[in-house]
């Protein structure tokens, strides 16, 4: 929709099947906690986009896609981490991921509380553009068809039951 090359598009891919590698440096019973965070606790997730970054600067072939792993917490407002980048200061590629990642989070069970609906999840990515999120890639990315995404979560969800797909 925003007029990105094929070759583009799939390193942004690759960057979001990346993006949260970091979180192997957080300790599991931070990640999975199923109640509010302390202080402590949120500071140890906020270094996750650096831990990733770290892990994977060392590969050339990964060079491009490490703007997103490191920024894609930032926010539209400035507010976000872990440098607070505002704005279009945050490269396109974690503004994207950005918006995948907070569209995977609403629309997925976690261990604090369950899915949103996916009627849910659009209203509050639309809401929050323009503060959280870039609004002109909210605004385009509620248009899109989920069907796609839907049948992997269905395939993931039939593989975790062992039911056939």
């Amino acid at each position: 929709m925003i007029g990105l090359a094929e070759d583009e598009i799939e390193r942004i891919h690759i960057a979001g099947l990346m993006h949260d590698v970091g979180k192997i440096g957080v300790p599991e019973a931070v990640l999975c906690k199923p109640g509010k965070l302390t202080k402590e606790e949120f500071d140890a997730i906020k270094q996750h986009p650096r831990i990733g970054h770290d892990i994977l600067e060392g590969i050339p072939q990964l060079a491009d896609i490490l703007p997103g792993v490191l920024w894609h917490h930032e926010r539209w407002d400035g507010r976000g981490y872990p440098d607070g980048l505002s704005g279009e200061e945050t490269p396109l590629i974690a503004r994207i991921l950005s918006i995948a990642d907070t569209f995977d989070a609403m629309s997925s069970n976690r261990s604090y509380r369950s899915a949103l609906s996916r009627d849910k999840v659009l209203a509050e990515i639309t809401n929050v553009g323009g503060s959280q999120l870039d609004a002109e890639l909210a605004a385009m990315f509620v248009l899109l068809d989920f069907a796609g995404y839907d049948r992997m979560v269905a395939s993931r969800e039939d593989h975790a039951t062992g039911k056939a797909a």
